[in-house]
């Protein structure tokens, strides 16, 4: 199948290091710029499985393995949403200190070409990365992004069953293989 090429997405955050690392690492609450999923792991290693879960804990969207784990500077690892049979893509998260605070970038890659993750993952990028710095900054989401949150929420009781947590338990391992050599040669 063929991959797009990577898309990057920064942002600098008038924030410390430690502050965007805590946040974009979140496990014990609603992470708004991961679209108020919950992250639910084992650990936060290498190898470990990671799932992004309904605030209830009834429903999983996210699915994949931990790749890299550096604090407080890089984050990676596999992804992909259960609704969908696409495979699995890479999606890592760095942070580099600069004047002014924190750069956050984030890189997809091996997104499948011409399938609803690819929409998703172009949608989502954007997102992420605004959300992330607001709530950072502004203690909450913008206007805008609270009220997409908001439809989201109440949109819940329309999610597939496939999507059910107990279909997504963490010894399920992803078969996530970076083959971006092979597909996207430079």
């Amino acid at each position: 199948m063929k991959k797009l090429p990577k898309s990057i997405y920064k942002v600098v955050i008038d924030a410390p290091i430690e502050k965007v690392w805590q946040e974009l690492t979140k496990q014990n609450g609603l992470c708004a710029h991961f679209f108020n999923a919950k992250l639910d792991t084992t650990e936060l290693a290498v190898d470990a499985p990671i799932r992004m879960r309904s605030k209830d804990g009834k429903y999983t969207s996210v699915v994949g393995e931990v790749l890299e784990w550096n604090p407080p500077h890089v984050y990676s690892h596999s992804f992909k949403f259960t609704n969908l049979d696409d495979p699995y893509c890479k999606v890592t998260y760095k942070l580099k200190e600069v004047e002014g605070g924190t750069e956050f970038t984030l890189i997809n890659e091996n997104v499948p070409a011409g399938t609803k993750t690819a929409k998703y993952m172009d949608q989502g990028g954007t997102f992420i990365t605004q959300t992330l710095k607001e709530v950072i900054e502004n203690g909450q989401p913008s206007f805008k992004h609270r009220l997409l949150l908001g439809i989201i929420g109440l949109t819940g009781f329309m999610t597939p069953k496939i999507c059910l947590s107990e279909n997504w338990p963490f010894e399920r391992k992803g078969n996530y293989q970076d083959n971006s050599e092979q597909d996207n040669p430079e």
